[in-house]
């Protein structure tokens, strides 16, 4: 984060100064919300949680070099003296209130002579916005200083922790924000307007906190109106709710898919035996070859979502299609393929699943077996469906069914729908398999996956399949 004092971090945040010393504290480390975390220097937020309360850990905070405690009481060492902080009334609030201080003081320092040019990117979307954030990282910082989330930094915590990252020789700011509800992206964009903002589709994740389709469609098109005054939409041809976003942007609008209207499009799509896409990328009146590393046709749309994003940043297009080349998945449990030493392939796509990720994820897996390996896919809860998850679960397990995937273990009672419509479709007896949990599974895969198999792991992070994505993948070698 720029250095900044404690008397400014309270003024943006609106706390009050305690135990503040006869010399003023300057905070010019990191912001963190984990104790273990902390560096020489930096400000702890102590934010309050569910099973966990920041405040207890804000003594090991400072003893490891932190200056500054963001809290909502006062906090004190083991000796009971109080430690340095500014108290707010609501801390995950004062952390969006700082970020939008510091990102407002960067825009003022980008504009005044021998400033560094900052842009800030907003990327949303029902599916593929970690996917897409992680090429935009890549493809950015080959042009300049670029600060993007870790993980999937993307809720009212995590982004505007990654605006803190950022500093006066920042010049791209990659923002994932994601939204489980009407209102979220309002409030994400009042914290960082976007000089460009993403949307990559509109799908059936969180129904749960929407209500349905068309709502999820209204909340997502908030990131559009939280553009600055002149920023850049850019929005997915190919997705129709997506499209109609455009009439709510304030100024130029791009788009990107295979539609012929598209501005910028993939054309002559091909996919290796290893399920990696080829593409022409054509934009402006030019073209370029583009050779995916990452495994599965739905990652063509995440890659000109990058790269139309890119030349609104102006970047160039045979750059921008030499770094999709280049470009690798980041994040863990995204499409992660393994090469097993036993001959057995693994891709964990187990951070997260709605109808759209697993459909696409399954077709992933079907073209990565072929006809010659045997397909298994481990599938788990899709969460926050709302009242259409039994349907949407019985959905999967009919295209498991129509894809021919030679085997399927469903884990975990929320995800029994599957089993059932799989059944309902024509699957045989000894094709589909409920597992009870985690454990289960990984005992009942143990002893029937054998060399040559190509297994899938996927479902949403909270059913815990990610576990057992990292004990398939565990001591093997990562292919690229």
């Amino acid at each position: 984060m720029i250095a900044l004092t404690a008397a400014e971090i309270a003024a943006a945040t609106g706390g009050a100064l305690r135990a503040q010393g006869d010399e003023p504290v300057l905070v010019h480390g990191a912001v963190v919300t984990d104790s273990r975390a902390v560096e020489r220097g930096g400000l702890f937020v102590a934010l309050p949680g569910e099973h966990v309360d920041g405040h207890d850990y804000a003594a090991t905070a400072v003893e490891g070099g932190a200056a500054l405690v963001l809290a909502a009481r006062p906090v004190h060492a083991a000796d009971g003296t109080e430690l340095p902080a500014v108290v707010v009334d609501d801390v995950q609030r004062a952390l969006g209130d700082l970020a939008r201080d510091v990102l407002a003081r960067l825009r003022e320092a980008a504009v005044e002579p021998g400033g560094t040019p900052l842009r800030v990117v907003g990327v949303t979307g029902s599916v593929g916005k970690t996917t897409t954030k992680d090429l935009l990282a890549q493809l950015c910082a080959a042009a300049g200083p670029t600060v993007a989330p870790v993980r999937s930094f993307n809720n009212e915590v995590g982004m505007p922790l990654t605006v803190l990252r950022a500093d006066e020789q920042t010049e791209y700011l990659v923002l994932e924000m994601g939204a489980s509800g009407p209102g979220h992206l309002d409030y994400l964009t009042s914290i960082a307007p976007p000089d460009v903002s993403v949307v990559l589709a509109v799908g059936h994740a969180h129904l749960g906190g929407f209500g349905g389709i068309e709502a999820v469609a209204r909340a997502k098109s908030e990131i559009v109106q939280g553009l600055l005054p002149d920023g850049v939409a850019v929005l997915n041809a190919d997705d129709q709710r997506v499209l109609a976003m455009a009439d709510l942007a304030p100024g130029e609008v791009l788009t990107f898919g295979t539609s012929p209207s598209a501005t910028v499009r993939a054309l002559d799509v091909t996919l290796d035996r290893a399920g990696r896409a080829s593409f022409v990328l054509a934009a402006q009146g030019r073209t370029a070859p583009v050779q995916l590393r990452l495994v599965g046709e739905h990652h063509v749309h995440n890659a000109l979502a990058a790269a139309t994003t890119c030349l609104a940043l102006g970047l160039d297009l045979a750059d921008v299609a030499a770094g999709l080349s280049a470009a690798d998945a980041l994040s863990p449990h995204r499409m992660h393929v393994v090469d097993r030493p036993d001959g057995v392939t693994v891709v964990d796509d187990s951070y997260n699943a709605n109808p759209d990720s697993m459909r696409a994820a399954l077709k992933a897996l079907a073209v990565l077996a072929g006809r010659d390996r045997r397909s298994i896919a481990v599938l788990g809860e899709m969460l926050e469906l709302g009242p259409g998850s039994r349907e949407a679960h019985d959905a999967i397990g009919r295209l498991v069914v129509r894809l021919n995937i030679g085997l399927t273990v469903v884990v975990g009672e929320g995800a029994r729908a599957i089993r059932d419509g799989a059944n309902h479709e024509g699957s045989w007896g000894d094709e589909v398999v409920l597992a009870d949990d985690v454990d289960a599974a990984a005992a009942f895969l143990e002893q029937e996956v054998r060399p040559g198999d190509v297994v899938l792991v996927k479902s949403s992070f909270g059913s815990g399949l990610w576990r057992l994505g990292d004990r398939l993948t565990g001591a093997a070698e990562v292919t690229g």
